[in-house]
């Protein structure tokens, strides 16, 4: 296993562990049968006695980072060719309101010395989006990761998100979406390594 491979497994393993030890099911399906009687709902009606387990399953899976293992190889792309994938769908829960946040993710990135295997960019974006979060700071955590796993010259990721906690309450912006971004490196400081991402990123597939 390669220094990258131990060092981000490792990670996950701890992020993940550390969610097993608070969780506490049944005393979270309790909590959630007591709040759907407070807002007045019958938790004894037969359609409704398994709901605040069923609250409690969905939302622990939404929230359960998966642990993934990077697979990285030496570089085998031209000095300074860009990487990218996108178009990573994903599934987020707001940490504000508790609703998901669904979209799309646009990762790429220039290696210096190391590649990583096409699929766990998406894996990274996925471990990153299971939990609690906000599309700013996932965009972040995604760009540090790769930028520090991979010592890359550099990094961009786009990330293209509708926010239910908009769309479907409050101010009902239904068709809304919002953008986020976060450079690294080489696709932050040169304009034309920065233009290329941005525009293989969000042209036509």
């Amino acid at each position: 296993m390669s220094i990258l491979a131990q060092n981000a497994d490792t990670a996950a393993s701890d992020t993940d562990a550390a969610h097993d030890d608070v969780a506490d099911i049944s005393t979270a399906e309790a909590h959630a049968g007591l709040m759907l009687t407070a807002l007045g709902l019958d938790v004894s009606d037969p359609g409704l006695i398994a709901t605040p387990g069923r609250m409690v399953r969905a939302l622990r899976e939404m929230t359960t980072p998966p642990q993934f293992t990077p697979t990285d190889f030496e570089v085998t792309a031209e000095p300074g060719q860009l990487v990218l994938v996108r178009d990573i769908r994903f599934v987020s829960v707001c940490e504000h309101h508790v609703l998901p946040f669904v979209g799309v993710a646009h990762v790429g990135y220039v290696p210096r010395y190391r590649i990583l295997g096409l699929s766990k960019v998406a894996r990274v974006v996925h471990h990153y989006a299971r939990r609690l979060q906000v599309q700013e700071r996932l965009t972040r955590q995604v760009a540090d990761w790769m930028s520090g796993q991979l010592d890359a010259a550099g990094v961009g990721v786009l990330i293209s998100a509708e926010h239910t906690c908009m769309t479907l309450r409050g101010v009902g912006a239904a068709g809304s979406s919002t953008k986020t971004s976060a450079l690294r490196g080489l696709l932050l400081d040169d304009v034309a390594a920065r233009a290329e991402f941005m525009s293989l990123a969000t042209g036509p597939a």
